[in-house]
């Protein structure tokens, strides 16, 4: 069937022309319309234009002009990157009218790339979360089995691409919010060095972490994606002006010679023991392919959470300052500009995001900015420097993406238990490192993530052994059954 095509798949067919890039998108939206009632992905389908791009599409081919490397490919943009004219809420009260004025980089690389907008994809509110929980409009669910969540915050990419809906999709990645969630849905997830792609458009949550990438069916796919959207951009200050490689060409390296390292800190209590395994297996798998690995120590890893959990609230603080009712978005409606400032921002943010802002901002007050945020900066240094040691002598780290598999809906209420579902994903972010997920195995019929992090600007080096573990294991064939018996329950 089309729409279980990878994007190498779908573009061999298209430039056959034994498909057209109308029939992979009717395909497409034929298939959100089939199963999207139960995985509830999408917040906006963008049918119209997606028909009429690929139309265009389709007449530059048969015209003869030469067409760009992802023309016809059916994608999905999570909620908080801009595109011009169409719904940009951030799955927020506060946002659910705001169409932007103009698209972000990595959406104007992708029209240039040629691919064809499905939609945008469900998140939690602001992309803070690890569920999807807690979207103001609904809660995505795991296309392996609909009564649990696809993780978060991007966890709306995660599952449309797990189910099928789209060939690839981009999520944003501030603690794991690509990677978690792509553990939980079994795809391959990449979260880039910070700086290698552009971040202008996309939405603010934590200046400083946020980070724009992939989820994609299969490493060859992540290649693909990457090689469209990574590169230096002027209009953000934060992007690095260094050179993007062809990220296909070294796929077929092999991983014989690379050093891995894994820290012991990451496989200690905590993590579930099936997933210890699995991970273990594949670990077992690269070392048989050529690769050396070693036990290491990441000593500052357990300061990892208490570190973002100051330092991600207080740039959300000063960035959702913004919303305040006066220039664009909700605003409730009061007699006098006090009270507006009050009603908008209490009726406008859920409770997850209305506990950072004050977490935030409490972290950044007069007489606790030194105990908490400067503090929190200095250990954050220390948790790049343990990085920076390992690095100098292995070419990956390797550890589990998540310490379990996706959990039922509804079932973690506490704030601090679900903050430690980013527990492997956090330091990375803090030391603005790549880092990949990919499905490595499954306990219960649920997928378990394999992480690989690489130096910073090495994507390649991760994608090229993510590559050879995954010819080996054949994971990537694997796809959740949906059927009419997997209906959600009312929330």
């Amino acid at each position: 069937m089309l729409e279980e095509c990878t994007v190498a798949e779908a573009l061999k067919l298209l430039g056959k022309k034994e498909i057209s890039a109308l029939e992979l998108t009717e395909a497409a939206l034929h298939r959100v319309e089939a199963v999207d009632e139960r995985i509830k992905a999408f917040v906006t389908v963008t049918r119209n234009e997606a028909l009429a791009t690929a139309a265009l599409v389709d007449a530059k081919r048969l015209s003869g002009e030469e067409m760009p490397p992802l023309a016809g490919i059916p994608m999905a943009l999570k909620d908080n990157m801009c595109t011009k004219g169409v719904l940009t809420t951030c799955s927020s009260k506060i946002l659910d009218n705001f169409k932007p004025p103009y698209d972000a980089t990595v959406v104007e690389l992708l029209r240039d790339a040629g691919t064809v907008l499905l939609g945008k994809t469900n998140l939690d509110e602001f992309a803070m979360g690890s569920s999807t929980e807690n979207s103001a409009l609904f809660t995505t669910r795991n296309p392996w089995d609909v009564e649990r969540v696809p993780g978060g915050s991007s966890g709306g990419s995660a599952a449309a691409v797990a189910a099928d809906e789209v060939c690839f999709a981009l999520g944003s990645d501030t603690g794991g919010s690509i990677r978690q969630p792509a553990a939980f849905c079994g795809v391959v997830g990449l979260k880039p060095t910070y700086g290698r792609v552009s971040r202008y458009g996309l939405i603010a949550f934590a200046s400083s972490l946020d980070q724009i990438g992939p989820f994609t069916k299969d490493i060859w796919d992540c290649a693909l994606v990457m090689n469209a959207i990574a590169g230096y951009d002027s209009r953000d200050t934060t992007s690095v002006p260094l050179a993007s490689p062809d990220y296909t060409a070294q796929l077929l390296g092999g991983v014989k010679g690379l050093r891995i390292g894994v820290p012991k800190e990451y496989f200690a209590a905590g993590i579930d023991r099936d997933v210890r395994n699995a991970v273990q297996k594949a670990l077992n798998v690269l070392v048989a392919l050529g690769a050396e690995a070693e036990e290491i120590s990441l000593p500052h890893t357990d300061y990892g959470i208490p570190v973002y959990y100051l330092i991600a609230p207080a740039e959300a603080s000063s960035n959702l300052a913004r919303y305040d009712g006066v220039q664009y978005g909700y605003r409730a409606e009061a007699d006098n500009l006090l009270e507006m400032y009050k009603k908008t921002r209490s009726q406008g943010f859920g409770s997850e995001v209305k506990r950072r802002i004050m977490l935030g901002t409490y972290a950044l007050s007069s007489g606790y900015y030194d105990a908490y945020y400067l503090k929190a900066l200095k250990v954050r240094t220390l948790i790049k420097q343990d990085f920076d040691e390992a690095f100098k002598k292995f070419d990956l780290i390797l550890t589990p993406t998540a310490p379990s598999t996706a959990f039922p809906v509804g079932t973690v209420e506490d704030p601090l238990t679900m903050y430690l579902n980013d527990i492997c994903t956090i330091p990375v972010n803090l030391a603005g490192l790549p880092a990949l997920s990919m499905p490595c195995g499954f306990v219960n019929n649920l997928p378990v993530g394999l992480q690989l992090i690489g130096k910073p600007f090495a994507e390649a080096t991760i994608l090229q052994a993510a590559y050879a573990y995954e010819q080996h294991s054949g994971l990537a064939k694997k796809k959740p059954v949906l059927s009419g018996k997997g209906v959600p329950k009312d929330e």
